[in-house]
């Protein structure tokens, strides 16, 4: 399940027409990144929970037979069979949120369509990962082994620590007994330096919690406030993953995502670096 129907009020005005999640990371938008890793993960059929309006995304993933024609005709195969794998990357559905009422809220929207009483991966887009196995792979693993809702976790500095939920934790990890979560909790007030990432397994007892959860922070549905509930059952996990997550939130953080990820590309790296080798001749 992937929660595609945010505002994206940080990256206005670009994203006044354009949704956040489609803009791109290197060669192609943030949320095929996130698509890509749970196709890597054995994940073969997703949910995406967009708004109103949002219609490119969808049509970023349906096939273009007449495009990919037009490719091969031009003798552009490679970029052809790319285009089509993209719209055959895994079987999708689509559920609009029709209010941006919190995480909790669009995972209870895509909950009719999940149709399963199995747990469920949840993807967020502003989360692209790198690294081998996959983020949602390392997840799915401690499921495996615990049945247990799970969390990526990852140690961040106290001074940002109050952008992220946070976990309670017990053991010595990398896989953790989360027996309390908090929402962007003071610096001070932080149980631990375990910061909650994009990447959930959720078990059912999460949703029907979900179902009774009523509004918190920002009048908006938590998700945080649902798995606290299951976590102090002794119900949840946490994994302080291997890998690297690349965060592409705020303007900021997805300028540097892109010099990061195109600074590696063996194909764009090279026009990068020279073209900031010659930004940094100029200002010498």
């Amino acid at each position: 399940m992937v929660p595609a129907g945010g505002l994206g009020t940080r990256f206005l005005p670009a994203t006044k027409a354009l949704p956040k999640e489609m803009v791109p990371v290197g060669d192609r938008p943030a949320i095929q990144w996130g698509l890509e890793e749970a196709v890597a993960s054995g994940i073969h059929r997703a949910v995406i929970v967009t708004a109103p309006g949002k219609d490119l995304i969808r049509a970023h993933f349906t096939p273009d037979p007449s495009l990919e024609s037009l490719l091969s005709e031009r003798g552009n195969q490679e970029m052809a069979d790319r285009v089509r794998a993209i719209g055959h990357l895994l079987d999708l559905e689509f559920v609009e949120q029709l209010q941006p009422l919190g995480l909790g809220h669009a995972v209870l929207c895509a909950a009719p369509s999940l149709g399963t009483e199995e747990a469920v991966a949840v993807l967020l887009p502003d989360d692209l990962f790198s690294g081998s196995p996959p983020l949602l792979a390392q997840l799915l693993q401690a499921h495996t082994a615990t049945r247990c809702t799970v969390l990526a976790l990852r140690r961040c500095p106290r001074d940002q620590i109050s952008r992220y939920g946070v976990a309670t934790v017990e053991g010595d990890g990398p896989v953790f007994k989360v027996s309390d979560v908090v929402e962007k909790p003071a610096p001070e007030d932080a149980p631990s330096d375990l910061a909650i990432m994009g990447r959930y397994i959720l078990t059912q007892d999460v949703f029907r919690a979900l179902a009774t959860t009523g509004p918190g922070a920002l009048g908006e549905i938590q998700l945080t406030d649902a798995i606290r509930g299951a976590a102090r059952s002794g119900q949840v996990v946490g994994v302080e993953f291997s890998g690297e997550l690349l965060d592409v939130g705020t303007l900021d953080s997805w300028l540097a995502t892109n010099a990061a990820v195109v600074w590696r590309d063996p194909e764009l790296g090279p026009a990068l670096r020279a073209r900031v080798a010659e930004l940094e001749a100029a200002g010498s």
